[in-house]
């Protein structure tokens, strides 16, 4: 399999990513030094917590194959989540919604969606896409507001 060919950013933003939705059954986070520990022993290479989180920031971008491969096999995704951007993009999809489902009641209402219409999904999906844009246009405002004073 050949080196991963991504930015920096790309590939912390997708370490960082698996960080932030694959929890522990408690949903907490895990720690760098819970990861790397793993990984250690997974390939019985060096894998320190201080290198994690470099790779997490973007301040190491050459990690090797089978550093990817721990990772992968400890947060339960595909290798190729780091080496392929579409196949990459979908789990990122994937992932996201996990996060999502992890949200009780965004979880909630996905399960009270369960049987309605074609009709009534849309309709659902139309008035989420309102209620976003609403939300966005008044982060936007508030920002210029706090730049303003």
């Amino acid at each position: 399999m050949p080196e991963p060919q991504q930015s920096a950013s790309t590939l912390a933003s997708k370490i960082d990513t698996l960080f932030q939705v694959v929890r522990r059954p408690n949903r907490e986070q895990f720690s760098n030094e819970d990861v790397a520990r793993a990984c250690r022993e997974e390939t019985g290479e060096t894998f320190s917590a201080t290198y994690l989180w470099q790779l997490r920031t973007g301040r190491r971008d050459n990690p090797t194959k089978r550093h990817l491969e721990a990772l992968a096999h400890f947060f339960h995704v595909p290798v190729a989540y780091f080496f392929d951007d579409e196949r990459g993009a979908v789990i990122a999809k994937e992932l996201e919604l996990l996060g999502a489902l992890r949200d009780a009641e965004v979880r909630s209402v996905a399960l009270r969606a369960v049987g309605l219409s074609s009709e009534g999904i849309g309709t659902i999906s139309d008035m989420i896409d309102v209620i976003a844009r609403r939300e966005q246009d008044r982060k936007r405002a508030d920002g210029r507001a706090a730049d303003a004073g």
